[in-house]
């Protein structure tokens, strides 16, 4: 159960991903009509949203510029010390950002109703089973397919 309202949760923070204002408002707009959030609720999880968002995008833009120094490094004349130091310090900006993305998804989840959540789940559920559904068609068409080739 944790598992599906996270997921729903994690929706919202595709921001993380770098997905445009616009584009959130939709997520944030059809989550507000799948379980009834009022107008506080989606200000706050904007709020939330957008808070985090400048976090994440200074902590992405640091692990580039580091990722860009690990791939200089690559060489006959390497530094093995600066190379680690590197690493490390990646390692340390993907942990920052992986907290503040939990963070996130529990403060957005911290807003929901019980009822919000239980339908949320609910709703996460039927979807999960949709999606197993089109998967399963797929693979007997693909089976098809492969039979009528053979033939």
């Amino acid at each position: 159960m944790t598992f599906i309202r996270n997921f729903a949760v994690a929706l919202i923070a595709l921001t993380f991903a770098g997905f445009a204002a616009a584009q959130q408002q939709d997520q944030i707009s059809q989550l507000a009509q799948m379980v009834g959030l009022s107008d506080e609720q989606q200000a706050e999880i904007r709020g939330i949203m957008e808070e985090t968002q400048a976090e994440l995008q200074e902590l992405q833009a640091e692990a580039r510029q580091v990722q860009q120094r690990l791939q200089d490094q690559i060489g006959p004349d390497y530094d093995e010390e600066t190379i680690r130091n590197d690493a490390e310090r990646l390692g340390d900006l993907n942990g920052e950002m992986t907290a503040l993305s939990t963070l996130m998804q529990a403060r957005i989840d911290s807003v929901f109703t019980e009822e919000q959540r239980n339908t949320l789940e609910e709703r996460m559920k039927q979807m999960q089973q949709q999606q197993r559904q089109m998967q399963q068609q797929m693979q007997q068409r693909q089976m098809q397919q492969q039979q009528q080739q053979m033939q």
